[in-house]
């Protein structure tokens, strides 16, 4: 039955932080009920996020599948852990590859196609997080996405919206009609879709531990699939694909210590601006004030020109981590913030001499911070049909020319997707994500100043208006952003753009702050209202 009624919401709609012993927040109420199964089973957090994110590879379509990327922070009770299950490029893979194929002047690998897939490392994660952190059997975690899958579900607005906004761009593409257009069209909101195909891959995966999608049926489908398609992935490039683990980097803010994944991803930004901020007086200007917003921006700017310049796979960049980070280097960037006018930075030299977002804790004070990603909405547009696999267009990130992010074979490219995580004095705090694109980094630096500088709890921090950066002077702020500010921010030079679709522009967080001891554990959760999401927990 199609409903009559318009689900436009003319009201200012409220969402209260939730109380709880064990957290699942994700952006699908769904997706979020899946981890909460886990852990009324006797599952940990780890538990909890792998069938989040395997309910939420169905339920998402337009974010994010089962031929996403995937990354992780954990806390394990004791220590940090990252993970980088980000995908290889093919071993066919070169320059000339592409520039025979396409055009001498090529920038990059195309956007959409299979030219423009890595090996999908999302299944890893799951299994490599199982088999290290996990409690239940690995074919238990998956049975909530295979019921979903299997029996379908009455698809969301806001999902809904993304959907149909990507169907002409993306019918014609192999595999895309048959697997997501099953009318022709996009689905209605609330209307029943089912993923038939991908609870076949999804039995597959739990029946194998995984093994079918990097050595077996569905890796052979995938490499017939792209032959038949144009590219050149194969399943002894899935076979050699292996997540790996990493140590998160760190920058400390008002007492605080960020966590992100380092590089190949762009979570080096967050800490880079963050480093800058901590040279000014955030706290004694107006929360929502021009000064405050201003100063957040150029940090942000300074952040991103070094991280375009520099980021990539850490044996091809020219820079170290750790230098992008020093104190000294940052002071003497916060210098060339002007509080009166805007600037386009430049990157400075350091050297001395879009996804979907989800995180879990439970009761034992286990928590995780994770994040899974097809890049570009659906990503590459191509869905092997005999599985459902949709995958992911990462490979549109690399550069055909000389430079650190340049394609290789086995090379990872450069990655926007960042989960993130928060302690204090070397204890959990928090983990979170903020989703969409280069606005990630972003998010996180303006939700946390939020919380640290202004004491706003983690549902009105999600809640509050954001702006987005592009380049230059570009920015888009939210519609809700006060317009005194917005003014000002224009006099100052900033070039705005007022967008009142925020789930493109601005991202969409999920919130776990720990609020309480060891051994009498309990957390606040937030979920951002600009998704169809939801933190729940007992």
């Amino acid at each position: 039955m199609t409903l009559k009624f318009s689900f436009e919401n003319s009201y200012t709609s409220t969402r209260l932080p939730l109380f709880a012993r064990n957290v699942v927040s994700t952006s699908h109420p769904l997706g979020a009920q899946a981890g909460l199964r886990m852990l009324l089973k006797g599952g940990n957090a780890v538990d909890a996020a792998i069938a989040a994110a395997a309910a939420m590879a169905i339920l998402e379509p337009v974010s994010n599948g089962l031929g996403s990327d995937a990354f992780c922070i954990l806390w394990d009770g004791r220590e940090l852990h990252g993970l980088n299950a980000s995908g290889r490029a093919p071993q066919s893979w070169t320059p000339d590859y592409f520039k025979r194929k396409y055009s001498e002047g090529a920038e990059t690998p195309p956007r959409r196609g299979m030219d423009s897939v890595t090996v999908p490392g999302a299944v890893g994660s799951w299994m490599t997080m199982s088999e290290r952190f996990g409690k239940l059997p690995f074919a238990d975690l998956l049975e909530p996405a295979i019921d979903i899958a299997e029996r379908g579900y009455l698809v969301p607005v806001v999902v809904q919206q993304k959907w149909a906004a990507a169907t002409d761009e993306l019918k014609s593409l192999p595999g895309f009609a048959q697997s997501f257009l099953p009318w022709g069209r996009a689905p209605n909101v609330a209307e029943l879709f089912r993923f038939k195909a991908a609870a076949k891959a999804l039995r597959a995966i739990a029946g194998s531990r995984g093994a079918a999608f990097y050595g077996g049926e569905i890796a052979q489908a995938i490499e017939k699939f792209s032959s038949l398609n144009g590219g050149s992935i194969t399943a002894a490039d899935f076979a050699a694909y292996k997540p790996e683990w990493v140590k998160p980097i760190g920058k400390d803010y008002r007492g605080y210590t960020l966590h992100e994944i380092p590089p190949n991803g762009q979570g080096i930004s967050a800490l880079m601006a963050l480093g800058i901020l901590g040279n000014f007086d955030v706290a004694g200007m107006p929360v929502d004030g021009a000064d405050s917003q201003h100063l957040q921006i150029e940090a942000m700017k300074l952040a991103f020109a070094d991280t375009y310049k520099y980021v990539s796979e850490p044996s091809s960049m020219a820079v170290t981590a750790d230098q992008m980070l020093d104190d000294g280097y940052l002071a003497s960037r916060a210098k060339l913030i002007r509080m009166d006018k805007a600037q386009d930075f430049g990157a400075g030299n350091p050297v001395k001499g879009g996804t979907i977002y989800l995180t879990a804790a439970d009761e034992s004070g286990m928590m995780v911070s994770f994040i899974q990603s097809n890049y570009q909405g659906f990503g590459s547009g191509c869905v092997e049909p005999e599985f459902g696999i949709s995958l992911q267009n990462r490979g549109h990130a690399f550069s055909l020319s000389a430079g650190p992010n340049q394609v290789a074979p086995g090379k990872r490219p450069f990655h926007t997707i960042i989960p993130a995580f928060l302690t204090k004095d070397g204890q959990p705090v928090m983990s979170f994500g903020v989703m969409g694109a280069n606005m990630q980094p972003q998010g996180h630096m303006q939700t946390l100043v939020r919380m640290l500088d202004y004491g706003q709890n983690p549902q009105t921090a999600c809640d509050a208006p954001r702006w987005r950066f592009n380049s230059g002077l570009e920015i888009n702020v939210e519609s809700s952003l006060d317009q005194d500010t917005v003014r000002e921010l224009a006099a100052r030079g900033h070039q705005m753009e007022v967008i009142n679709d925020s789930y493109q522009d601005f991202g969409a967080g999920q919130f776990i702050w720990r609020a309480g001891e060891p051994g009498v554990e309990g957390y606040v959760a937030a979920s951002d209202a600009r998704r169809d999401g939801q933190a729940v927990g007992f």
